[in-house]
């Protein structure tokens, strides 16, 4: 079944409201490393780069 428009606008306010956004830019090629390794260890490029900053900031 289709996503409904209003489906759409209300994940988008869930969103914005309980998460915050963080932009990234990357020189060409290196998305595509990171992704590989992502879908590597199972996991969504997203997840890869949370887990790779929280050991970043355990140290």
């Amino acid at each position: 079944m289709p996503y409904s428009e209003s489906q759409k606008r209300a994940s988008r306010k869930y969103n914005d409201e309980k998460y915050e956004r963080v932009g990234l830019y990357l020189k060409n090629g290196e998305r595509d490393k990171w992704k590989e390794r992502a879908q590597a260890e199972g996991i969504s490029l997203s997840e890869f780069i949370k887990r790779c900053v929280a050991k970043e900031l355990e140290r």
